[in-house]
């Protein structure tokens, strides 16, 4: 019997069509977790690449430690972490001085002088009023802080209770970018601007 008669086409295309849906399967979900901006579900991962939950359950397992190095592979730059109840990939902590130098050096370019002096207020001083700004900073914000706004760095967050001004805060968008897991990781900056003391009487100027 040759080897062409000793083979069973139908049990080839069975194991076949397996194999190859499997590794597609693991394809489409690591590129959708590549261009995601936040955590996604396991349900909503499951919908994108057309597997069940328990399936891509186990794919997210196997991306998580193929990123992590596993069998003797290189451990990647990133990792796959589960973030309240989502995934997504992260750089790894110990690169966040690469990370930040980068996206500070790189990214940042993009925005002007007064943007980032009025983001790095903001940043330190929050929640805080236009006119607070403007008064540490000496000069009028309002168009600065509509495109920091317009670009997701920016948001805003009640109005004061004394003036009625509205609030602003920066965003998650914005730690995202810098690398921090929160406010508590931004590096003291005291000697650059005026003291909390000193910021009272911004915070409510007379009228």
């Amino acid at each position: 019997m040759s080897d062409a008669e000793g083979r069973n086409p139908a049990l080839e295309e069975a194991d076949s069509p397996q194999l190859v849906s499997h590794d597609e399967h693991l394809a489409a979900l690591e590129a959708v977790l590549m261009v995601t901006e936040e955590p996604v579900t396991p349900a909503e991962l499951a919908a994108a690449v057309d597997v069940s939950e328990h399936q891509v359950v186990v794919l997210l397992d196997q991306l998580r430690a193929e990123a992590d190095g596993a069998a003797g592979g290189r451990q990647r730059g990133y990792e796959l972490r589960e973030v309240a109840g989502g995934w997504r990939y992260y750089s790894r902590a110990r690169f966040a001085e690469q990370v930040s130098a980068f996206v500070l050096g790189a990214q940042t370019s993009r925005l002007s002088a007064a943007a980032l002096e009025t983001l790095a207020v903001i940043a330190y001083r929050q929640p805080v009023a236009r006119s607070a700004v403007s008064a540490i900073r000496g000069v009028n914000v309002d168009g600065v802080v509509r495109t920091l706004v317009q670009r997701g760095l920016l948001d805003t967050a009640g109005h004061d209770p004394v003036t009625g001004a509205t609030l602003y805060v920066t965003t998650a968008q914005l730690l995202e970018r810098l690398g921090l897991d929160s406010l508590a990781d931004l590096p003291r900056l005291s000697p650059h601007l005026p003291g909390v003391e000193d910021l009272e009487e911004h915070d409510h100027p007379e009228v």
